[in-house]
This record gives C-alpha cells, structure tokens and sequence, in this order.
C-alpha cells in the first residue's frame, strides 16, 4: 500500500509540474476536437501491440517447456496488462504472470525467467527499431538526441546479448546470491542458441512496438497534429523506456513530461503533444479492459462451489 501512495504521490507532482508550464484547460479542448476513427484506428494498434507481445511470450514460454495452449498465455497477458494500466495494485503485472503460471504447477522460479527474459526480448526489439529510425528516416531532431539515443540503444542491445552469455560464466553458479543471474542465463542460453529463434522474438518486438507507437501518430493526426510517422519512430521508443521506469502509476506524468520535452525539439505545440499523450494514456486503458474481464472470468470459476 505504501508503494503506491508514493507512486500517486508522484504522478500527481509530475502533473502538478506539466500544470505549471501547460495550460491543462487548453489540452483538454485539444482532446475534446479528437476525430473518432482515428482514435478507434489508434485503439486497434494498441490492441495489436498486446497481442504481438503476447503472442512471444507464449511462444518464449513453450521455447522452456511450459506446456499450456497460446490462448493461456494470451488471456493471462491481457490480465497483466489490465493489472499493470487500470489497477493502482502493488502486484504488477509481471507478477502477475508469474503467478498464473504457477498456479498450473510450473515452478515460479522458472515462470520469473520467463517473464524477465520476456520483458529483456521486448526491450531489445525496441532498442534495435529505434536504431533503424534514428539512423535511416529523415530526422528534425538535434543531433545531441540522435547521437544520445544511438549510445542508450548499443548499450542496451549489448546488455541483452551479455545475458545469452552469462551461461559461459561457470562461477556464477557457485555463489548462492550469484545464482538467479546463473539460472537465468541459462534460460536465456537455452532460448537463443539457435539465433533464428531470437530473430522471430525480435521481429515480434518490433512489431508490438510499431503497432504502438502507430498508435500514438495515430491520436495525432485525430488531433490535426502536423508531424510525420518518423517524428514518432524516432522519439517514442525513448518515451517508452522512461515509462518502464516504476515511480509513477503506469507511467502517466513521465510519459507526458517526456513527450512534451521532445517534441518541443521539433517544433511541436505543447498543448496539442500533452494532448496526445494523455489521449494515448486512456487508449491503453481501453485496451486493456479484455484484460479484466478474462482477470473477472478466472475470480469467478476459482470461487469454491457452496
């Protein structure tokens, strides 16, 4: 509970702080000039993105003989999404898969690997997009950002591939504090010692993330934003790593402060990108709704029958 009250406490100083800058009334009539079908062509991308992201992890899981169907590890994604994006819970999402797998048996050691190399492949297949777009499409950014964003994008990809070989380590394994980094590079070992394998996990990354960051451009144009599709290819996967960071509820006030000071490099109107971020925001709550109805299905049939 604690946990959470400093995080309402901070995404509500964040937002006090954009208020200070921002006129919150103005973004709001941005908001409210919203064109609906780019806004619902927005919901399908965000949707999308979950099951892209789904889809990997199920097939991540069956990769380290977890034997349950797809649509097992679909639905319990979706329920991780709604824990993670409308439930102000201690439990997070990825906890929360861990503990629906452990439910059906498996150990939750073996399900926290999963998950953590889950969110590592996703953060890779990220990390590598906006390599591609900072470095390919036509860039308005100053070149202080690109050449920032090209060094966070090499580290991190080089940190991922560290973990594949953190088997070839055999020390780890002999200090007890040591050995969750042994185990899990183990698993990651397991994983992606056929590289085609990584490929398939990578490319379904990138499209989850494509599919989002669609979505966003998506909320701009419905807006009448004038900015194009590679202003959002290169500035959102930076936006979406700041939001991995858990100091906020599902990272609002970050991920509007971050948007607002990035596209202000470009030119961008202030009230209109706050607009869009906070739009974006309620877009991945509509999303995750599937999510809670599948999280109220499984209450129900747990229910001990009187």
């Amino acid at each position: 509970m604690r946990r959470i009250i400093v995080r309402l406490f901070i995404t509500v100083a964040l937002f006090a702080l954009i208020a200070w800058y921002i006129d919150l009334r103005a973004a709001l009539g941005v908001m409210l000039t919203a064109s609906p079908i780019p806004l619902l062509a927005a919901l399908l991308m965000q949707t999308s993105s979950t099951l892209f992201s789904a889809w990997r992890w199920g097939l991540i899981m069956h990769a380290l003989d977890f034997d349950r169907p797809m649509a097992f590890f679909i639905k319990v994604y979706f329920i991780g999404g709604w824990f993670n994006q409308a439930l102000p819970s201690s439990i997070g999402g990825d906890a929360v898969r861990v503990l629906e797998v452990g439910r059906g048996g498996f150990r939750k050691r073996h399900a926290l690997a999963g998950v953590f190399i889950d969110r590592a492949v996703g953060v890779f297949g990220l990390l590598v997009l906006n390599l591609l777009a900072v470095n390919l499409l036509p860039n308005g950014f100053p070149g202080w950002l690109n050449h920032l964003i090209n060094l966070i994008a090499v580290g991190g990809c080089a940190g991922f591939l560290a973990m594949i070989l953190l088997r070839h380590l055999p020390w780890l394994g002999r200090f007890r504090v040591l050995s969750p980094f042994d185990h899990l590079g183990r698993q990651a070992h397991r994983l992606y010692s056929r590289p085609m394998r990584l490929v398939g996990h990578t490319l379904l990354s990138m499209g989850a993330h494509l599919c989002s960051i669609m979505a966003v451009w998506f909320i701009a144009r419905a807006i009448g934003l004038p900015l194009h599709l590679h202003h959002f290819l290169i500035a959102m996967p930076a936006v979406f790593l700041l939001t991995f960071v858990p100091v906020s509820l599902a990272g609002w006030g970050i991920r509007e402060g971050a948007m607002v000071g990035i596209f202000l490099l470009v030119g961008a109107d202030k009230d209109h990108i706050l607009a869009v971020s906070i739009l974006y925001g309620l877009i991945c709550i509509v999303s995750s709704l599937p999510g809670g109805l599948f999280w109220l299905d499984e209450r129900h049939h747990r229910k001990p029958v009187s």
